[in-house]
């Protein structure tokens, strides 16, 4: 069994293939949850599964699992999976990679016809990335409790369209309850999405923590007028503050060790050349591994807005509508010792970004790993990977599976 190995070049045509769904001119994929791209990503996927022999089943909130019964069919399953919904200027690895080395798990236990102790159970979560409808990792969220289904299935996207009549306009609206699927242990296999492993030259990041998430809306309502005839100490402009706060994230960032802050997305109104901006609504986002540092960092955010909400005398809301803690991986042994035994050089290293398997460690051990990508680029279509790369986390989630489906069944 030591000597069993995925097939590289299978597992890149895959990923090839997948690609031409949303795929755009600059190479990347933009393949938005719940529109006909995703359907047809998730048809593709059921496709393949069902060829190698798996029973298909989708829950309420739309996640798609496909399992391959083991020995004993009473024990829990062994998981696997991430998404198929890429960002609107996405590329063609980010969660996807995650999926297809499943698929080629699959496919290698297939044809290799090994009956495994417990089943093998390969997840497509709906909505991951956040992009059209939010919160991000949607899917996994309300599978594990965190969100409410019926809320999270009347979130509209900025057209106003429901995430529930999407579900169910494109298929994937199933009638299973979410949490119900009876699984011992779940990996995740992602490219890092950043620089370290690059950097460090080595095949396979073991991870340990994921990092905790704080999103905020950020609202600041001024009062417009002409550019030319309001003397400055009479303006209530909105983005002179909007523009301390975005500063202020940055100095936040830089004060903590680990810590991240991000401005990603502002809309100014009336956004006219000579008219002072009357309300800015924008979008704020903190992050650190450490639970400590990361409400240390809340705080000193809230605090500053308050002050200058004072000083400016302008109407300052914030909404921390989204609070993701950070994640300790205790399954990540397994991803090691799977690792040690194929030969690849490797390191232990946290997620930067939120993923399905933060979720899932809230049921079962959970691990996940990481594999290099060009410059650490992702969220954009130059994301880029090799077929060595892929096949080598593909080669380590075969064989963590097969490890933790063996404990599950001798305990």
């Amino acid at each position: 069994m030591n000597d069993l190995r995925v097939n590289g070049d299978r597992l890149w045509s895959t990923l090839m293939e997948m690609a031409q769904f949303g795929a755009t001119d600059k190479g990347g994929c933009n393949r938005l949850a719940g529109t006909d791209l995703d359907r047809q990503a998730r048809d593709l996927f059921v496709s393949w599964c069902k060829k190698a022999g798996c029973e298909i089943s989708v829950d309420k909130m739309g996640n798609v699992f496909a399992r391959r019964e083991g020995v004993d069919p009473s024990l829990p399953a062994v998981g696997t999976g991430s998404h198929l919904d890429t960002q609107p200027t996405g590329g063609k690895f980010d969660g996807v990679f995650g999926v297809l080395a499943g698929v080629e798990v699959l496919r290698t236990l297939h044809e290799n016809n090994i009956q495994t102790p417990t089943a093998m159970e390969f997840s497509v979560w709906t909505n991951e990335e956040g992009s059209r409808f939010q919160p991000a990792m949607q899917g996994s969220g309300v599978y594990v409790g965190r969100f409410d289904l019926e809320t999270e299935l009347n979130k509209t996207d900025v057209n106003g369209i429901r995430l529930g009549d999407e579900l169910e306009r494109i298929g994937y609206k199933g009638q299973e309850e979410p949490g119900s699927r009876h699984l011992g242990a779940f990996f995740e296999t992602h490219i890092e999405q950043g620089p370290i492993l690059e950097d460090e030259k080595k095949s396979i990041g073991v991870v340990r923590l994921g990092q905790g998430i704080r999103w905020y809306n950020i609202k600041i309502q001024g009062r417009e007028s002409h550019s030319g005839t309001t003397p400055m100490h009479l303006r209530q402009d909105a983005l002179i503050p909007s523009a301390m706060i975005v500063s202020e994230m940055e100095k936040i960032a830089h004060r903590h060790e680990n810590g991240l802050g991000t401005v990603g997305y502002m809309d100014v109104y009336p956004n006219s050349r000579n008219t002072i901006p009357g309300r800015v609504s924008f979008s704020a986002d903190l992050r650190n591994p450490d639970p400590t540092v990361l409400e240390k960092m809340h705080q000193e955010l809230l605090s500053f807005c308050k002050q200058v909400s004072l000083e400016r005398n302008i109407e300052i809301e914030v909404d921390p509508f989204w609070y993701f803690a950070p994640v300790e991986f205790n399954a990540s042994d397994d991803v090691k010792a799977a690792t040690e035994m194929l030969g690849y050089s490797h390191m232990d290293i946290y997620a930067g970004a939120g993923h399905d398997a933060c979720y899932m460690a809230d049921l079962v051990p959970t691990g996940m790993i990481f594999t290099p990508c060009l410059n650490g680029i992702s969220h954009n279509e130059a994301e880029s990977t090799t077929l060595e790369e892929c096949e080598a986390g593909a080669n380590v989630l075969l064989h963590t599976m097969l490890e933790a489906s063996k404990r599950i069944a001798e305990q």
